[in-house]
């Protein structure tokens, strides 16, 4: 996990060593030793998390901001209170605005009995503004093919590929994003950029405004340089926005996720899966929660998860279902 600056609340990167499943999508492997419910510790390469049986997330809601689910690897599995799924991956973005509040179950299946099931991926929380605390819960799936994959070669031939997630560079855009989101309006110039730089590659970050804020999660590599102060794997840095930055990537392939955006410049009271601006708005969510549980449970398992042969698939809360 991550610190990060407003507009964003949250950033967590998910790296797990699955093995093979067994019959119910969880790992084929004992769980003893495992403080299940709260398996936060890396054993084996891999935790369950907040599942007992199948890793992930079960049923817990949020209230006032944002989820984007970037998905490098494997399977995430959505379920939610207004009847809405899907199972995405293989790096699918699932933007979510929990917006008045939605219970959601995200599950991560491990649908090859064969062979191992890795899971990488980002959760980045964004805030909303106060004026949009409280709209309608929604959530869009932006499929892998649909992202862009802007391609730049530096001076010396050397390649940097950036997907697209939000934002836009070079003139090259991302698909829209939830449309009561702060990125919704690109006066914000969000920016959800996850970047590969080829070993030695250069890149030139363009400028934003003066008074975005930036931020840069070097993931994985061996070393980066940027703006001349070096930056060791699994750590991040702000830079300076409003002007030209360069990165330099050291001796292996390098990775890294950027985060920008204008700040919003509200006060943010977050208590658990809530985020609001008062602490009054805090203890309302949770009245709320308890009193209409955001909706209800439609699901017979708050660890839900889909059949094992389903594949990628969207299906929204108007009972439309959508692939990739």
């Amino acid at each position: 996990m991550w610190d990060t600056v407003d507009p964003f609340l949250f950033c967590v990167h998910h790296l797990d060593h699955y093995p093979k499943g067994n019959s119910e999508m969880g790992p084929e492997a004992s769980l003893s030793g495992r403080l299940l419910g709260q398996d936060f510790t890396v054993k084996d390469g891999w935790r369950m998390y907040h599942g007992e049986k199948i890793p992930g997330f079960p049923a817990h809601p949020h209230r006032g901001f944002e989820t984007v689910t970037v998905v490098q690897k494997g399977y995430v599995d959505h379920s939610d209170s207004h009847g809405a799924a899907g199972r995405y991956g293989r790096g699918d973005v699932q933007w979510m605005t929990a917006g008045a509040g939605l219970q959601h179950a995200e599950m991560f299946p491990l649908v090859n009995k064969d062979r191992e099931n890795p899971l990488e991926l980002f959760q980045i929380w964004l805030n909303l503004p106060k004026e949009r605390k409280f709209c309608k819960p929604h959530y869009v799936m932006l499929w892998a093919e649909s992202i862009p994959n802007l391609k730049i070669k530096d001076d010396y031939g050397k390649s940097v590929e950036i997907d697209i997630v939000a934002g836009e560079i070079d003139n090259v855009s991302a698909p829209s994003p939830a449309p009561d989101s702060w990125a919704a309006d690109k006066q914000n110039e969000v920016g959800i950029w996850v970047v590969k730089m080829d070993a030695g590659a250069r890149w030139t970050i363009p400028s934003a405004s003066q008074e975005v804020r930036r931020m840069v999660y070097f993931y994985n590599g061996e070393s980066i340089r940027v703006a001349g102060i070096d930056v060791n794997p699994m750590n991040s840095i702000e830079m300076f926005a409003g002007m030209d930055v360069v990165i330099e990537n050291g001796n292996n392939t390098g990775y890294l996720l950027i985060l920008q955006g204008k700040p919003i410049n509200e006060p943010v009271v977050q208590h658990g899966p809530f985020a609001m601006n008062t602490s009054e708005e805090i203890h309302q969510a949770i009245n709320d929660y308890h009193e209409t549980q955001f909706g209800g449970w439609p699901w017979d398992r708050y660890d839900n998860v889909h059949p094992r042969d389903k594949g990628r698939f969207a299906r929204y809360d108007d009972g439309n279902e959508y692939l990739p």
